[in-house]
């Protein structure tokens, strides 16, 4: 295949200039044949088999970045929801297992280990209650594993009693993590749907209906994109999402051969490629600008969930055409404190947290990465948690919660997270309580249109 100068200078520009780059690649791993009665033969088990299956992931990673010339930012690994392994033993709390996790983390070089996890969607087994109590603690004294829990989905319903617990969960969270480097809350992420093939942190986790070893890949591309919506300004919205679109096909490309590549290599099967516009603090990788560069003033202004539809659902078209492995969440994340334009919009007000809200019902995931005052009350955080799960189980799709309550801290205040997290301002929160709503517990049922059997 031939290549003219202007395709070699528009790839040589993607990755120099607009800051292309495959996110992950984080290698999936089944636990289930490490559940065990035995608390300390159950973790041993859990660290032999990852560290055999992941010992050359980051060296993989590391040479097709260099041979390719494609950069890699991060490589991760997802496991089994734990409490589907842990539940088999007779421990009282899971911060062993948490541990052996980081322990893996470490020894291996890999930057997030994603599973601490619990399905909990229509009830809740002694086993997610004793994970899902452990998490405070378990966060606090380990610095790699993500956890996450799925409260709710479109056949099941939005079960209250673990939305209201997790509310309990997230704020003691924030509080035991208030003298750590981050807070707890950033690697912990409440779901409605959750996708079973997930990269992405703080959400990923090997569901229990994958194989036993699998790579998934994200790609990230806000300045490319960015990039191609410069090339229509001015032109019919038509003609603008047909542009995203072609340039979401060619990132894609990219992202298949890395890999199908990697797993070649690694000795496993591929699995799915993640095409999420995932935005970082640095200056040209944000989704709010392509939002601006689309004909807003600011990320937050009238029209701002109708452009964020069009950029999502062209990624999402863009992609598909481009690879079979299409899958995860694929299309625009909006997490406050990792996108330096969204950051902007939140000092100067132009967006809020009900904005937020309104533009998770077209965007890939929820409310994400949102710092909040430190007194907010649990039943509050619930209650904003039971708002976005319900625009997942109604709408079915993935929808999801990463609050962070910043203890000490009032609106308008800076909380700052460190690397890849970012920083933000703490957002407001409505003072009006839903406390009688969220404790009454409970579930609420199943929309009428998830019985299509």
């Amino acid at each position: 295949m031939l290549f003219t100068p202007l395709e070699i200078q528009e790839t040589v520009n993607m990755f120099m200039r607009q800051k292309l780059d495959v996110r992950c690649i984080t290698m999936g791993i089944s636990l289930l044949d490490c559940a065990c009665d035995d608390e300390a033969k159950s973790c041993r088990k859990i660290y032999d088999k990852i560290m055999s299956r992941a010992k050359n992931l980051v060296k993989v990673g590391q040479d097709i970045e260099r041979e390719f010339g494609v950069p890699i930012i991060n490589k991760r690994i997802s496991v089994t929801p734990i409490a589907l392994v842990a539940g088999a033993s007779r421990a009282q709390n899971y911060v062993e297992y948490c541990k052996t996790l980081d322990k893996c983390a470490k020894e291996l070089g890999v930057n997030f280990i994603g599973g601490f996890s619990a399905l909990v969607q229509k009830g809740i087994t002694p086993a997610d209650k004793i994970l899902i109590e452990s998490i405070p603690e378990a966060l606090c004294q380990t610095e790699s594993v993500c956890a996450s829990v799925n409260v709710g989905s479109t056949k099941s319903g939005i079960n209250m009693d673990a939305v209201k617990l997790m509310g309990e969960i997230i704020r003691s969270t924030a509080l035991a993590s208030a003298s750590k480097p981050v807070n707890g809350c950033a690697k912990l992420v409440v779901f409605t749907n959750a996708p079973e093939d997930n990269p992405f942190m703080a959400g990923a986790f090997h569901g229990p209906g994958e194989g036993d070893c699998v790579i998934n890949v994200g790609v990230s591309g806000p300045g490319v994109i960015l990039a191609a919506a410069r090339e229509f300004k001015g032109k019919p919205i038509n003609e603008l999402a047909d542009g995203i679109k072609k340039m979401a096909f060619k990132i894609t490309r990219m992202g298949q051969l890395v890999g199908t590549e990697a797993a070649r290599r690694l000795g496993v099967n591929f699995g799915i490629l993640d095409l999420s516009l995932a935005p970082t603090p640095e200056v040209g990788d944000s989704v709010a600008r392509i939002l601006e560069e689309i004909g807003l003033e600011g990320a937050g202004a009238p029209g701002t969930t109708a452009a964020l539809a069009l950029l999502t659902d062209m990624v999402k078209k863009g992609g598909v055409m481009a690879s079979t492995n299409v899958g995860g969440l694929s299309g625009a994340f909006i997490p406050v404190s990792e996108d330096e334009g969204m950051i902007n919009a939140v000092k100067q007000r132009s967006i809020t947290l009900e904005k937020l809200e309104a533009m998770t019902c077209v965007c890939s995931v929820g409310l994400d990465m949102i710092a909040i005052p430190g007194d907010t009350p649990a039943t509050t955080i619930s209650g904003i948690m039971a708002d976005e799960m319900a625009i997942g189980m109604v709408n079915n799709k993935t929808t999801a919660v990463r609050l962070i309550p910043a203890p000490g801290k009032k609106a308008g205040d800076w909380v700052e997270f460190g690397g890849l997290l970012g920083g933000c301002p703490v957002i407001d929160v409505n003072q009006f309580s839903c406390a009688d709503f969220i404790n009454r517990g409970g579930r609420i049922p199943a929309p009428i249109h998830s019985f299509r059997n």
